[in-house]
């Protein structure tokens, strides 16, 4: 998904971006090939042993994470009975304190078991898969004391706001679908119970959020629960009902009367539950800026840095970064304008004509064969987003195929974003092709291990599709030189946002210092700013897993084309990427130079 200006974002956080695939290897010994030694044979016995050893491991875990929660299990799986998933607890995950404290236990045996296998005696795709689990629970075990300085209640991509968008377009293929949707809805009273104990335990700690972020949650819940006879997770069902194919209509009436008197006598009190318990909690906030004026908000945020964009470089280091790359873009459009000053003029108003977002990303697959391996055959469609969800969507989404049904790709446009012409070209290559679709289905194809899907590395899957949309300005029927200055623009505005995030959460800046730093930049409208300002302070490191991951991406590739010297290309180079899949950056860097 695209960053959007708009203050009311959200990002999908289903990421189902992997598929095992069964290789199969000849036994023949080859002709005059001396027969292996006994000490070999037992090496290689070794070998086999803690290969299926691991395999077993990562599926047992692959099983026990996805089926802990019934929509990650959903969004991951159409066939969960196809995996040997049969029976599964309906369930939303939970908050408590005992829950919380089984977590860290759990990630401390996981820990303790990978520490035990022989990586030596791993393929390599293994290896790659433990350094990555290893680190994920480095990365969490580090953090377990810093608990309630997380949030579950971010304001624009927290729990209200994210639920009722996966709710509404949880698909039906059968009628478990549709009686497992149905205890889901029963179960976000008991959900939203723990969540508000997390919050209350939070107010305790004094890490509670600001008033501001409460009053956005609380517009956010009330806007969900104005209407409820109207409510769009009535009309959303009802529509996805009447698509099911072999149910009686007697039957599609049955499910939509439950699903009404769910959403009426459990999920809007929920909602509404929510709404008094946090007004009673307002106040009791004592921070209204940046993570870094909470106690140890710096080490924190640290983490959130790490976490959402796989660098493991310092925030100072990456604050350098992105100045480097803002100058360097605006100097490449100064020297494009000093050669001919009324290119300046020409590229605020260039624009192309965009017939229909299909043929634009039939388009794109074609022009992207210059720079990127042809895309895995499957297939896509794009739809709009459902008149109700406009005001809490950003322009468009890529909504991930499961892993057992890599045809079923969606990307979905918003309308209300008015988004059309460069806009849209732009974004299509965000999330279609070479971006998101391309990346999420290419990586499965090249066999990414299921136990991978669970694990989120936003700072590359952002990064990638970034990255490629700034390549996708030169794909525009465009002279050169106005998509170059096109794309440096867009690169120099996202590095604002980057460093406004970084000087809020880490240095501290205040409104007024952020309001300097616009100004410097010609960004004067005080109202635009507040609304930047207040979106950071509520949503840390936000804005860098597109940012930072694009500029790991370009650091990444000035460090190929040095090791791999004449053998680079930026096909192979791009090949590499999509093949690994989805990690750290730090992980990948040194993946591809093995």
């Amino acid at each position: 998904m695209k960053p959007t200006k708009k203050v009311k974002s959200i990002i999908i956080s289903i990421l189902c971006l992997a598929l095992s695939l069964t290789q199969f290897y000849g036994c023949q010994t080859p002709i005059n090939t001396p027969a292996p030694s006994e000490e070999s044979k037992s090496f290689e016995s070794r070998e086999n042993n803690e290969s299926s050893k691991f395999d077993d491991y990562t599926r047992e875990l692959f099983i026990q994470e996805v089926t802990s929660n019934t929509i990650n299990l959903h969004y991951t799986l159409k066939d969960p009975e196809a995996y040997g998933i049969k029976d599964y607890k309906i369930s939303l995950g939970n908050l408590s304190r005992e829950d919380m404290e089984n977590s860290v236990s759990q990630l401390e045996n996981m820990k303790a078991v990978l520490d035990s296998f022989d990586s030596d005696a791993l393929n390599d795709r293994q290896r790659l898969t433990l350094a990555i689990l290893k680190d994920y629970c480095d990365g969490e075990l580090g953090i377990s004391d810093l608990t309630y300085y997380s949030e579950p209640l971010r304001p624009t991509t927290g729990v209200t706001s994210e639920l009722p968008v996966l709710l509404a377009e949880y698909s039906f293929s059968n009628q478990k679908d549709v009686t497992d949707y149905l205890t889901l809805l029963g179960n976000i009273q008991e959900y939203f119970a723990s969540i508000l104990d997390f919050e209350k335990q939070k107010s305790k700690e004094g890490l509670f959020m600001s008033d501001t972020a409460v009053n956005t949650i609380l517009e956010s819940c009330r806007s969900f629960t104005i209407d409820p006879e109207n409510n769009y997770l009535i009309s959303t069902f009802n529509t996805r009902i009447d698509k099911l194919e072999d149910v009686p209509e007697e039957k599609k009436e049955t499910y939509k009367t439950q699903n009404r008197n769910l959403i009426l006598q459990k999920v809007v009190p929920a909602y509404q539950s929510m709404i008094d318990e946090l007004s009673k909690l307002k106040g009791s906030g004592k921070n209204e800026k940046g993570l870094c004026h909470f106690p140890k908000g710096k080490e924190y945020y640290a983490y959130l840095v790490k976490s959402y964009t796989g660098s493991d470089r310092s925030i100072e280091d990456l604050q350098k970064l992105t100045e480097t790359q803002r100058n360097s873009d605006i100097i490449n459009i100064q020297q494009i304008t000093a050669k001919n000053p009324s290119l300046l003029l020409i590229s605020q108003g260039a624009d192309i004509t965009v017939e229909s977002p299909e043929s634009a990303l039939n388009l794109l697959q074609e022009k992207m064969l210059s720079d990127f391996p042809a895309a895995t055959n499957t297939s896509f469609e794009v739809n709009y987003v459902h008149e109700s969800l406009q005001d809490a969507l950003a322009p468009a989404f890529y909504l991930t195929a499961p892993l057992d049904d890599l045809d079923h790709n969606v990307i979905y446009i918003n309308k209300k974003s008015g988004y059309q012409g460069v806009q849209l070209f732009t974004t299509l290559a965000h999330e279609g092709y070479p971006g998101h679709l391309y990346q999420t289905t290419g990586s499965h194809a090249a066999g990414l291990e299921p136990v991978r899907s669970l694990l989120n590395y936003p700072g590359f899957v952002e990064g990638w599709a970034t990255y490629v949309e700034m390549i996708s300005y030169k794909y525009m029927d465009l002279e050169a030189e106005i998509s170059n200055i096109l794309m440096y623009n867009q690169s120099a505005l996202l590095s604002l946002y980057a460093t406004v995030d970084m000087g809020i959460h880490n240095d501290g800046w205040s409104l007024d210092d952020v309001k300097k730093f616009f100004e410097d930049y010609g960004i004067k409208d005080e109202e635009t700013i507040q609304s930047i300002y207040e979106l950071i302070v509520q949503e840390p490191a936000h804005y860098l897993k597109y940012y930072i991951g694009y500029l790991e991406f370009l650091e990444l590739k000035k460090d190929m084309k040095e090791a791999w010297g004449n053998k680079y290309t930026d096909l192979e180079f791009h090949k590499r990427i999509v093949e690994a899949g989805p990690m750290p950056f730090y992980i990948l860097r040194e993946y591809l130079l093995q």
